[in-house]
């Protein structure tokens, strides 16, 4: 219906399906006709987007690339795997075997670490299955793997304890702690927390907001990973180049672009994602990435293709700001008012620091 009332030219959005009819629509479609559905990619591929354009973001400190890291997710439901998959394509990116990728990445479920012995295992949890004895408790597959950057998508309030943090930075100078599950009382540790019990050492970002924390006369501004950052850049790419189908590779591509967002200013306050008063900005810089990327491919339908892409995107998407119309002060009869007064300067920013 969509095709022949339309044609290719449209962007569907499934939005509230129950899991088998989501499932079994994405499936169906997303290599016909450009597809996306809410609950599935932007819930899982947009989690994954911004939680490793987090972890590259932190590269610029660690001065490693993702591939020569490893990492232990606490959680081995979809997020954990979505956000596994797609480090493992980044690792693939930078010239890392996908069996060696795979190899770097420990996922924890509630029964302990995910091994080849383990009862039940699933078909998504094969390929990060660890030919390893059993281990059940985070803290000692911490001591066992001496990973760079723990990542908790538990849902477990508190499983962050002070002695897994306080191990993490025993073994780096920089742990990596992205505390992810939300809402707050769900959250693997707070950013006091994590802060607190690495003397200010560690790289970390929550998926709940926490206040601003001062340690040491230094303050510090929690980076949230929300998918904010990319669901409007990839929807604007999409739309404007008239993408053919949505695949995985453009949330990677997306990632990238957010950690190159990232300032030495936000590096100083701690925060390892751009302010969200710069999210405009970060959306053209993603659907710039991802119109060169569709060319590249071929998936693009938008022809001919603009000369200037970046012009193409700004001249497309509006501003809600307006010039004044009005004088800046108000005129008075001067028998009644000797002086005007001046209109008060709105300020337009969102988010300050």
């Amino acid at each position: 219906l969509k095709n022949f009332r339309f044609g290719q030219r449209v962007l569907i959005q499934f939005e509230d399906f129950a899991n088998a009819n989501a499932y079994r629509l994405l499936e169906k479609f997303r290599n016909k006709y450009c597809t996306f559905n809410d609950d599935i990619q932007d819930n899982l591929l947009g989690t994954a987007s911004v939680v490793v354009a987090g972890l590259l973001s932190c590269n610029k400190i660690l001065q490693k690339k993702m591939s020569e890291q490893t990492f232990v997710f606490l959680g081995a439901g979809a997020a954990a795997t979505g956000i596994a998959d797609l480090c493992v394509m980044q690792m693939q990116h930078e010239g890392l075997g996908e069996m060696e990728a795979h190899e770097r990445i420990y996922l924890i479920n509630s029964k302990g670490l995910i091994t080849k012995s383990s009862p039940n295992l699933k078909d998504e949890h094969k390929l990060y299955a660890k030919n390893m004895e059993d281990i059940k408790n985070l803290i000692d597959v911490i001591k066992k793997v001496q990973p760079t950057g723990i990542i908790g998508v538990s849902t477990v309030g508190g499983s962050f304890s002070e002695e897994v943090i306080k191990e993490m930075a025993k073994i780096n100078e920089h742990p990596i702690i992205f505390a992810l599950s939300n809402p707050t009382d769900k959250s693997e540790c707070t950013a006091e927390e994590a802060y607190t019990h690495t003397n200010g050492k560690v790289l970390f970002a929550s998926g709940s907001p926490f206040p601003d924390f001062r340690l040491n006369g230094k303050l510090y501004k929690p980076g949230q990973g929300n998918n904010s950052y990319v669901f409007p850049g990839v929807a604007l790419g999409v739309i404007l180049f008239q993408v053919r189908h949505i695949d995985d590779e453009l949330f990677l591509i997306a990632a990238r672009e957010i950690a190159d967002i990232v300032t030495a200013k936000d590096i100083k306050f701690g925060r390892i994602y751009p302010n969200l008063k710069f999210i405009r900005e970060c959306s053209v810089k993603i659907a710039l990435a991802i119109g060169k990327h569709c060319y590249a491919n071929g998936t693009a339908a938008l022809y001919p293709e603009p000369e200037d892409l970046e012009k193409y995107i700004r001249s497309q998407i509006y501003s809600v700001e307006y010039d004044e119309l009005i004088d800046v002060t108000y005129k008075w009869p001067e028998q009644d008012m000797k002086h005007g007064f001046p209109v008060p300067v709105v300020r337009r920013e969102s988010v300050e620091d």
